[in-house]
C-alpha cells in the first residue's frame, strides 16, 4: 500500500487540495479513498457474495443448504432490490432468511419479502434493534436527524466546490440513483442478547454480541465457510466520536469484540462497510493494527488525563504514530483522532475537564461580545480573522469568526467570513465527517442552504398513525416550554378511538407520561385528528369547534396546558 502524506485533522496549507473534474474541492487523499468504495459485487468464496458501493452499507449473501441468507438490507427497499438484482446474476436460489448486524441498515427488508410474498422468510437480529430504531426517531429525532444531514452530506450538491465526494464508509448515505427511498424495516422475530449458536437455512452460525457504534451489534461466524461478518472493522479509523452526536462508544468494550474476531482465525472477513478482506494472515495483520489504534487512543487519553491534561490539550497532544497512515483501516478518512480522544475523556469522566474557564462559562453571545470588545471592536477582529485566513491559521480564524457570527450585532458578512473558514477546513481535511459537516454548516451560514428546519421536531402524519398511540403523546414531554407551564397542573387522558388510553400529567414544569386511568380531564378524538393537529393540518381550537375533538373537563385548563408544548397546532 502507498503511504499517504498528510497531517491529522486538516492541512495547515492547501498543497494537497485538488479540484475534481466535476468541480468538488477536496483533499487528494479524501478523493482517492472513493476508489475503495466503488461499486463491486465481490465473490468472496464460492458461497459468499458481498455488494459494496450500493449505499452507505454493504449487503452480503450466504449460500446455505436451504437457500440464501441475506445480511443487512440497506437504507431502503430500492437499495435492497438493487442488491437482489446483483444476486440474481449469480444464483436463482430463494432468499429464506435475513440477518441484521445492528439497527442501522435494516430498511430494505420488505424488498426481500416482495420477491416472493408466499415465502416464509425468517428474520434474525439482536433484541434491541427495534427499540434502538424507535429511540433514534422519537425524543431525539431533531438532533439525530440534523446530525445525519450534516455528517452524511445529505444537503450538499452532487458536484461543484461544495459537492459530495464520499462519506467515508461509502460513496454516499443514500444512493442518488434511487429516485425514491421507501422504508421496509421489519422487526426481527428471532432475537438474541448473548453469545449463542443458531441454525439458519440449514447452516450453523455462531453469534457473539460485539458493541461498536451500536450496542446491538453482533458478529456472525460461519465456521464451515471460514467467514466472519461483523460491524467492528471499518474501512477507516474507527469513529469513537461521531460528529453527528451519539452515545459514548467505549473502546474497552469494542476491543473485546475485535479480540474475539481475531481469535476466529477467519479466512474471510466481511464488514458492514468497505471491501471484504481475505487471507488469514492479511486479516490478522491488518485487524491487529486496527485494534491497536483504538487501544492507543484510549491508553494515551487516560495517561495524559491522569497527568492533568484538559480536553483541548488532549486533542493536540495525542497523535497516532505515522505508521498507522499506511493502511486505510487506521487512517482519518471518516473522523479525526483529536476528536476521538476528547470523547474518550468525556465518556470516562464527564464534560468538565478541569479547565477553570469551563466551570462556569459565560453564555455564548455574551462571551463573544466581551471578546470582541476586548480585542478592540468588530473591525479589529475582522482584520485579525482575515489575516489568520491569509496565513493559513484556520483554527484561530474559526474561533474569531465564531465570535463575530454569534455576537449581539452580527452581520451577514460575519457569517460569510466564518463560512469561508469552514470551507477551507473542509477542502483540506481527509476526513469525510469533517468535510461534510463544515460544508453543511458553511452553506447554512452564508444562506446557500437554510437548515433551520432541522432544529424542530417534524412529526409526520404517517409516523403518528402507524405507531402505537401513546408514542405521539409521550413524545410531547421533550417539547414542553417550561415558561409556558408555570403554575399548570393538568392530568389529561388521551382517548383515541380504537386505541388504548394514554396520558400526560403536566405539573411542576414537566409532562409526566401516564396511562391516563386516574386523569380528571378526558380528551377524545381519533388518532387521525390528533395527527392533523400535531402536523399543522388543523388546530386544537378548530378540532374542538368542529366536534372532531371533545374535552370532558375544564376547557381553559386543557388549552393552557397543551399550549405549553412546542407545537403550533396546540397553541391555536
Amino acid at each position: 500500500m502507498n503511504k499517504p502524506t498528510r497531517a491529522r485533522s486538516f492541512e495547515p496549507d492547501s498543497r494537497n487540495t485538488i479540484t475534481l473534474p466535476t468541480g468538488q474541492i477536496t483533499h487528494r487523499d479524501h478523493a482517492e479513498h472513493s476508489q475503495r468504495l466503488v461499486r463491486n459485487f465481490y465473490q468472496v468464496n464460492p458461497d459468499v457474495w458481498c455488494l459494496v458501493g450500493n449505499g452507505l452499507s454493504n449487503q452480503t449473501f450466504i449460500n446455505a443448504p436451504d437457500g440464501i441468507i441475506a445480511i443487512d438490507t440497506g437504507e431502503s427497499n430500492e437499495e435492497m432490490r438493487t442488491a437482489i438484482a446483483e444476486l440474481r446474476t449469480k444464483t436463482s436460489r430463494p432468499i429464506v432468511a435475513v440477518l441484521y448486524t445492528h439497527f442501522h441498515y435494516v430498511s430494505g427488508t420488505q424488498a426481500v419479502l416482495d420477491e416472493d410474498p408466499s415465502r416464509d422468510v425468517k428474520i434474525w437480529g439482536h433484541e434491541k434493534i427495534a427499540y434502538n430504531r424507535i429511540r433514534a426517531t422519537s425524543e431525539i429525532a431533531p438532533a439525530y436527524g440534523r446530525g445525519l444531514v450534516e455528517q452524511f452530506a445529505i444537503t450538499l450538491p452532487q458536484d461543484g466546490p461544495d459537492g459530495i465526494v464520499n462519506v467515508g464508509l461509502g460513496r454516499f448515505y443514500r444512493n442518488p440513483e434511487h429516485t425514491t427511498q421507501t422504508n421496509g424495516f421489519i422487526e426481527p422475530k428471532n432475537t438474541f442478547n448473548s453469545q449463542c449458536t443458531i441454525k439458519v437455512a440449514g447452516l450453523s452460525i455462531d453469534v457473539t454480541p460485539a458493541p461498536s457504534d451500536a450496542d446491538d451489534s453482533v458478529t456472525y461466524w460461519f465456521k464451515s465457510l471460514g467467514c466472519a461478518v461483523n460491524n467492528l472493522v471499518w474501512p477507516v479509523l474507527f469513529n469513537i466520536f461521531a460528529i453527528r452526536g451519539e452515545e459514548y462508544r467505549d473502546p474497552r468494550i469494542m476491543l473485546t469484540g475485535i479480540d474475539h474476531l481475531l481469535s476466529l482465525n477467519a479466512e474471510h472477513l466481511i464488514g458492514a462497510h468497505g471491501m471484504p478482506i481475505s487471507g488469514a494472515d492479511e486479516i490478522m495483520n491488518r485487524v491487529t493494527k486496527y485494534r491497536d489504534s483504538i487501544q492507543f487512543l484510549w491508553d494515551q487519553t487516560v495517561r495524559l488525563t491522569n497527568r492533568g491534561y484538559t480536553s483541548i490539550e488532549l486533542g493536540h497532544a495525542i497523535r497516532l504514530p505515522d505508521f498507522y497512515d499506511e493502511d486505510n483501516l487506521t487512517s482519518e478518512f471518516y473522523g479525526v483522532a483529536e476528536h476521538h480522544v476528547r470523547q474518550i475523556r468525556s465518556g470516562l469522566l464527564g464534560w468538565f475537564d478541569g479547565d477553570e474557564a469551563n466551570l462556569f462559562p459565560l453564555p455564548r453571545k455574551e462571551h463573544a461580545d466581551r471578546m470582541i470588545l476586548g480585542f478592540g471592536g468588530r473591525e479589529k477582529v475582522r482584520k485579525i480573522a482575515g489575516d489568520a485566513i491569509t496565513q493559513n491559521d484556520l483554527r484561530w480564524a474559526c474561533e474569531l469568526g465564531s465570535w463575530l457570527s454569534y455576537s449581539t450585532d452580527t452581520e451577514t458578512s460575519d457569517q460569510v467570513l466564518l463560512a469561508t473558514v469552514l470551507r477551507l477546513i473542509a477542502q483540506r481535511t481527509t476526513a469525510a465527517n469533517i468535510r461534510n459537516w463544515c460544508f453543511a454548516r458553511a452553506r447554512h451560514l452564508d444562506g446557500s442552504y437554510d437548515a433551520t428546519r432541522f432544529k424542530t421536531h417534524r412529526l409526520t402524519r404517517k409516523q403518528i398513525i402507524s405507531a402505537p398511540a401513546e408514542r405521539s403523546v409521550h413524545i410531547l414531554r421533550v417539547m414542553l416550554d417550561p415558561d409556558r407551564a408555570i403554575a399548570i397542573d393538568a392530568d389529561i387522558c388521551f382517548n383515541f378511538v380504537g386505541h388504548e388510553k394514554t396520558g400526560l400529567h403536566i405539573r411542576n414544569c414537566i409532562a409526566k407520561q401516564t396511562d391516563g386511568r386516574d386523569a380528571k380531564i378526558q380528551l377524545t378524538c381519533t388518532l387521525e385528528t390528533w395527527a392533523d393537529i400535531l402536523t399543522g393540518v388543523t388546530t386544537l381550537s378548530e378540532a374542538i369547534n368542529s366536534g372532531a375533538l371533545k374535552i370532558d373537563g375544564n376547557l381553559a385548563t386543557v388549552k393552557s396546558a397543551l399550549a405549553a408544548f412546542d407545537i403550533d397546532g396546540l397553541r391555536s
